[in-house]
């Protein structure tokens, strides 16, 4: 997969030399739906003999237009892993478009001169709600109407889940509630973030547990409190273990939200690794224990169901 960043305007040097399907929207997670899309775009391509382009952008339309704070934002899948899950789709030219104020401004006629024929695309494909400025006047119905016959537009229906659209907003709630099962069934994949291994208490060490402590990507969606059956990826190779969300409430209150991962049958000095994070199973609430003892059971017990999890999996 080829990647362009592209710093708006857009240059003649950015423009494919072949026709292309292209692909629109920001596609925060690439989950079910927008997987759903992008097939649609690979299938016209193959179809056409062309090149599969999508072209998504350097931060969320959130914060754009909604206002929303750049700097605490946090997304299902930040650039890196954005641009692994594109690749696996099948893309073969990815274009980012960073979201300057003139191009935020652009009026929904010039975004579609400037960019999709810019781009040279053949074929333009995208969501039914996907939008390229406000909704009343550049939705996908008026979209044939600014393409002027230069190219073919496909407008892709939702993915429904239950009585309900796959959407990023889902996943996020289902990530804060703890639910990364529901966010899993969503997404298609086990949901992922990152991390570096700092020190901590080393309280786990004392009770049989010993854990790495996580220090997670600023701008990623970390799952809500809990208990989690997990897979680290450290030293070349996934991990299994099982992670704790919390404020191990047993020792103190007050504390500040942790991410601690235990990795089962698993030694070596780790600090400052940087790994990435499988989530694949809530297992329970955060408990506050009377005394150790209590915690080291129940301890045992979750690396029991845990296991017993992993080993459907394989």
């Amino acid at each position: 997969m080829q990647t362009r960043d592209i710093m708006p305007p857009l240059t003649a040097a950015d423009r494919p030399a072949e026709p292309v399907v292209l692909v629109l929207g920001f596609f925060d997670g690439v989950h079910r739906g927008h997987q759903h899309v992008i097939a649609a775009g690979r299938a016209e391509a193959k179809r056409r003999g062309l090149r599969l382009a999508l072209m998504t952008f350097d931060k969320h339309p959130a914060i754009v237009y909604g206002g929303a704070d750049e700097a605490s934002f946090t997304y299902l899948s930040p650039r890196k892993r954005k641009a692994q899950l594109m690749e696996q789709c099948g893309v073969d030219d990815y274009y980012i478009v960073h979201f300057t104020p003139e191009f935020a401004h652009l009026q929904p006629q010039a975004f579609v001169d400037q960019y999709l024929v810019g781009l040279n695309a053949a074929v333009v494909v995208a969501g039914f709600d996907y939008t390229y400025g406000k909704r009343d006047v550049a939705n996908m119905a008026l979209l044939p109407g600014y393409a002027q016959g230069r190219f073919e537009v496909v407008e892709v229906p939702e993915l429904d889940d239950g009585g309900s659209k796959v959407s990023s907003t889902r996943i996020r709630q289902a990530l804060a509630s703890a639910d990364v099962d529901a966010a899993n069934q969503l997404l298609g994949y086990h949901y992922q973030t990152t991390g570096i291994v700092i020190h901590g208490e080393a309280r786990g060490r004392t009770l049989g547990y010993p854990t790495a402590n996580i220090q997670s990507g600023v701008q990623e969606e970390i799952p809500g409190i809990g208990i989690y059956t997990v897979r680290m990826f450290v030293n070349g190779k996934w991990q299994p273990g099982m992670a704790s969300v919390g404020r191990n409430v047993t020792f103190g209150a007050g504390r500040n939200v942790t991410l601690e991962i235990n990795l089962f049958d698993f030694t070596g000095d780790i600090y400052g690794a940087a790994v990435q994070v499988e989530w694949l199973h809530y297992l329970r609430g955060e408990v506050k224990f009377t005394g150790a003892e209590g915690l080291i059971k129940q301890l045992a017990q979750d690396e029991i169901n845990s296991k017993a999890y992993l080993a459907k999996l394989n």
